[in-house]
């Protein structure tokens, strides 16, 4: 299963193509490497740039949800104000892992208020 809630909050459409596409061996490589080179090389570049002092410039905008391990082991707005030298805003939302699926109003009225 995909997360505590099911998969109601998915459009059928939606879901169709994530099924299309988990279908294809290219897909799911891709998404392995994704999941390798965040646990690998990822780490190896953040400990590169923290070294030499290098932060992210722009303003950087942190939305998790409450439902997720984000939420439950970590402390997102801490950890991304040490990685930026700009303004670092967010909240947790009334999400688990597919934030956008589950809020899709809600995501795009966030971001459309943070790119103003």
């Amino acid at each position: 299963g995909w997360g505590s809630q099911g998969l109601g909050y998915i459009e059928p459409e939606a879901l169709a193509e994530y099924e299309r596409c988990f279908c294809q061996p290219a897909a799911i490589h891709s998404a392995c490497e994704d999941y390798r080179a965040s646990a690998s090389i990822d780490l190896a570049h953040d400990r590169e740039s923290r070294a030499q002092g290098q932060k992210i410039a722009c303003d950087t905008l942190v939305i998790w949800g409450e439902r997720g391990v984000v939420n439950r082991l970590f402390k997102p707005l801490t950890l991304w104000q040490a990685q930026c030298a700009g303004r670092v805003s967010g909240q947790a939302v009334p999400a688990g892992h597919f934030i956008p699926e589950e809020l899709a109003r809600e995501t795009a009225q966030t971001l459309a208020n943070f790119m103003r």
